[in-house]
């Protein structure tokens, strides 16, 4: 589980942008969804989730684990297990306590950031987008809309579950061609916080210790 989790965060929840357009179809009714939770999203000082992360093999999902989630702005701060990911807006630290290591990066056009709400963008030019109907989620009867890449790109679909009476995304799947799995199941949702000035920055200082490597 932690070597999954290591791999699906230093590479980015999502395996990369394409700018690929070609015969693109977006349904109507599943473009104005995700647009209205893009809006409702962006509207927003900083948001913050709690969610669990499940991955598995062959579609099924074998282990989950608890992580947090803050964003504001372009900028954000992820952690699962013992695997924390800061975007400052510039650079992305990858800080696993386990190992006592931190890798630095910044990204680029190939590859996109754990952030699910990263498919409200990359959806309009890299995916099929339809509407399949509603779906009970935790209690929600929410929208169930499915992203095919246009072309490949190592994932077979995306699942992005959505509650429409509060414009707020409740879980996203993400199956890939090789039938590995990784889920997003949203638990608590917040919005508008009184977050500290420095939730956003990487402290060198605190990871002395710490094998730091700059790509």
């Amino acid at each position: 589980m932690k070597h999954i989790i290591s791999k699906v965060i230093l590479s980015g929840f999502v395996v990369g942008t394409m700018g690929f357009a070609s015969a693109q179809k977006i349904d109507a009714k599943a473009k104005k969804i995700l647009d209205d939770i893009t809006a409702n999203y962006n509207s927003k000082k900083n948001t913050y989730f709690k969610f669990s992360f499940g991955s598995g093999a062959n579609g099924q999902v074998e282990k989950s684990e608890p992580g947090i989630y803050y964003a504001s702005g372009n900028k954000y701060k992820l952690k699962i297990m013992e695997t924390e990911q800061i975007f400052d807006g510039s650079k992305i630290y990858n800080i696993n306590t386990e190992d006592s290591e931190v890798t630095i990066a910044k990204p680029n056009g190939s590859s996109s950031m754990f952030s699910p709400i990263n498919y409200l963008s990359t959806y309009r030019n890299d995916y099929n987008v339809t509407y399949n109907g509603k779906k009970n989620v935790n209690g929600v009867n929410a929208d169930f809309i499915k992203l095919t890449p246009v072309k490949s790109n190592g994932i077979k679909d995306v699942y992005i579950f959505v509650d429409s009476a509060k414009k707020q995304m409740v879980k996203l799947e993400q199956h890939g061609n090789n039938k590995d799995v990784a889920v997003i199941a949203i638990k608590e949702y917040k919005e508008n916080q009184n977050l500290d000035a420095n939730m956003f920055v990487f402290d060198k200082a605190k990871y002395k210790n710490y094998i730091v490597t700059e790509l």
